[in-house]
């Protein structure tokens, strides 16, 4: 059975996450496919921004970390982020936080006008370029790739000018006793920063990441307003979640 493109990428992005290269030849072997089509995902992907090709193959075009964040949860990821880019409006100022699934946003807000977006997401100007609707300010920083995102003091400073209708939060775990968390300190410090610049604030995240602990707490659940997740959600998370007042939104 030929296997899609999307099932192809999932396949390409882990032997780079594994091996760092990938080789033509040997993905042609690998997918059962012919090398005119591994080459027409190579440069797909190198569009998404994912890879940079080289002669007979391709190097990762970001850090290991950020690859297999695209590849878990992958199968919800794009419905998530449709249903948190249809909360917002026409004439919205949004932050978007760093984190995968959070740059899709920008993908679906095609159709949606005087958008602006605040963000330190590098990620999401891949998505972004093309929509001439979107206005989107880089909030400056360290860049940090594992992140793919800006953090650091002039990163939480540059917030300060800021006040928008809604915050889009990435978190990379939850749990009942710590809330919502990130890997890094500096990450959550910023995270939360940037709730408080938001009339209302915006989790998003794939329920593989509930039950997982993260280093940083970002937010108790009682300081998030709405949670856009998979309808995987356990039913222990979603009760903790609606007691504490948060509307969950599960695609």
């Amino acid at each position: 059975m030929n296997l899609s493109f999307s099932e192809r990428k999932e396949v390409i992005l882990g032997v780079l996450m594994q091996d760092n290269s990938v080789a033509v030849s040997d993905l042609s072997k690998r997918l059962k496919v012919t090398p005119v089509t591994v080459r027409s995902d190579l440069v797909a992907l190198e569009k998404e921004g994912l890879l940079v090709r080289t002669h007979g193959g391709a190097l990762p075009g970001h850090h290991p970390k950020i690859l297999a964040r695209m590849l878990a949860g992958s199968e919800f990821k794009e419905d998530i982020a449709k249903s948190a880019a249809a909360m917002i409006e026409d004439g919205d100022s949004v932050i978007i936080s760093a984190g995968t699934t959070t740059a899709l946003i920008a993908k679906y807000l095609l159709g949606k006008r005087d958008v602006h977006i605040v963000t330190n997401n590098t990620l999401l100007l891949t998505q972004a370029r093309a929509n001439t609707q979107l206005r989107v300010t880089f909030i400056g920083g360290e860049f940090r790739s594992a992140e793919e995102g800006f953090v650091g003091p002039m990163a939480l400073e540059a917030l300060d000018q800021f006040h928008v209708s809604k915050a889009f939060i990435g978190i990379d775990g939850a749990s009942v006793k710590q809330g919502f968390t990130a890997h890094f300190l500096d990450s959550a410090v910023l995270v939360h920063k940037m709730a408080g610049q938001a009339d209302k604030v915006i989790a998003i995240g794939h329920s593989g990441k509930f039950g997982k602990h993260g280093f940083a707490r970002i937010l108790p659940f009682d300081g998030v307003d709405v949670l856009v997740t998979d309808k995987n959600l356990s039913e222990e998370f979603e009760t903790e979640l609606t007691g504490a007042g948060v509307h969950l939104v599960k695609s």
